[in-house]
């Protein structure tokens, strides 16, 4: 029972981390990121950009929700205890004609997004 409270709380904050992306509203994760976050961009190659600390892993995400001209499109959310893996597709160009796959790797703890890393299918440019 404790655990299923936990997923569902789990999926609320997921639920919530994707709208800000998809609203481009960077707003949503001022309360959802952890003091301590770690993150792990997806570039550059070969190990990503390492950001840590609330501000950072905020301004790292803010940057990438205001970039004009892009979507970002959850495909695929599968969550379990305080893990969550998000499957996704990354959209650019004027007419959003280019694009990635990709995946985050999420940790939550406490009710706060703890650590991200990102994977991506191809090359970011």
């Amino acid at each position: 029972m404790k655990q299923q409270v936990e997923e569902n709380r789990n999926k609320l904050i997921i639920d919530q981390f994707n709208e800000a992306f998809i609203k481009h509203d960077h707003t949503l994760l001022n309360d959802i990121i952890d003091t301590h976050c770690r993150m792990e961009g997806a570039s550059p190659p070969p190990d990503g950009a390492v950001v840590e600390g609330y501000e950072n892993c905020l301004e790292f995400w803010k940057s990438l929700i205001e970039s004009p001209n892009t979507q970002f499109v959850p495909e695929n959310v599968f969550i379990s205890r305080d893990k969550a893996t998000i499957q996704w597709k990354y959209m650019w160009g004027g007419q959003l004609e280019y694009h990635i796959r990709g995946v985050t790797l999420i940790t939550i703890r406490n009710g706060k997004i703890t650590e991200a890393i990102g994977y991506v299918k191809g090359n970011l440019s």
